[in-house]
């Protein structure tokens, strides 16, 4: 039996990630620093604890488990996949997590081999803000490109915003929640944008380790482009109940206290990935109305205080005055 190794397990794509190798015959085990509880304390998971930015560890992680497959999913600096590509070398095959906003340019789609990436400076490479995240997961793609030519099966996968059960950010549960407490919730007017459900980024990653090439990214997302209101549609549907969106253009929003930026999900340039390659070597996407239930019964049977976007008492404010 294969094994498996998941930099980073216990919170969201690492989590689904190890659920999935193990749902696939693999002895799977997690490095990690331990300081989130695993879900799989109980089950037969190896716990390797140890600091995935000190190579060291890393190494000796390798030596206790000897992986054939590694997954790297908290690899946020060039240096971590440039160091893990050195380390796991001899695996049969490495996985990095990119992200969708490795990408430098505002095309549609983005393509894998066609659209450029963004430039990471070296001061960029080594910061830890929001602002460098792409040119930082950018640098990370190069990492394994140089390593594909070095002969090692390194790989990459790029997911957009990805949602489902214990997500941390929250931003798909912003619109859950809004929807299972109020009948009507203010929308700004957004464009397309690709999300990807996190056990499809984790079958993704599988996929990939077992049938991917070599220095060779792959764009994972939903297979269609529902629009912000018909994410909400399908929540509505998902909790059995209904929600009136309000949807509102920038300029209509520019005269109220709120801003578009406010709203989780919230883009103002489609931001869509060319899925081709990735469906080339086997992979599905799961239907998205059963994606949406499973991500609305987890967040309902949670009970969590959701608490990113705008005030709820401006929002209310807003819509009294259009009903008015």
């Amino acid at each position: 039996m294969d094994t498996a190794l998941i930099i980073g397990g216990t919170r969201f794509i690492g989590r689904h990630t190890v659920r999935e190798f193990r749902n696939h015959g693999y002895d799977v085990a997690i490095f990690n620093r331990g300081r989130h509880d695993s879900s799989f304390a109980r089950d037969d998971v190896v716990h390797v604890t140890g600091d995935r930015m000190d190579d060291d560890a890393l190494d000796r992680a390798r030596r206790q488990i000897d992986p054939d497959v590694v997954a790297d999913c908290v690899a946020y600096h060039p240096a971590n996949v440039q160091s893990a590509t050195e380390i796991f070398a001899d695996t049969d095959a490495y996985v990095y997590v990119s992200s969708g906003a490795a990408y430098g340019t505002e095309v549609i789609p983005k393509r894998e081999e066609e659209t450029p990436l963004c430039a990471c400076s070296p001061e960029q490479a080594t910061d830890d803000s929001w602002e460098t995240y792409g040119p930082r997961k950018a640098d990370g793609d190069r990492a394994v490109f140089a390593a594909g030519d070095r002969g090692v099966r390194a790989m990459s996968v790029r997911p957009p915003i990805v949602y489902g059960p214990h997500d941390y950010t929250d931003r798909f549960a912003y619109w859950i929640d809004r929807v299972h407490a109020y009948d009507r919730i203010i929308v700004p007017h957004s464009a397309l944008r690709h999300l990807v459900y996190v056990g499809d980024v984790a079958s993704a990653i599988r996929t990939i380790a077992e049938r991917g090439d070599a220095g060779t990214a792959y764009n994972v997302g939903t297979h269609t482009l529902p629009v912000l209101t018909e994410w909400i549609e399908l929540i509505a549907d998902a909790l059995g109940t209904s929600a009136e969106p309000i949807e509102m253009s920038e300029r209509e929003l520019a005269t109220t206290p709120l801003d578009p930026s406010d709203f989780p999900l919230y883009r103002d340039y489609p931001h869509v990935l060319d899925t081709h390659k990735l469906e080339s070597i086997g992979w599905e996407a799961t239907p998205i109305p059963e994606t949406v239930t499973t991500t609305v019964d987890h967040v309902v049977s949670t009970v969590q205080t959701v608490e990113r976007g705008p005030d709820r008492a401006e929002e209310r404010s807003v819509l009294e005055t259009i009903s008015s």
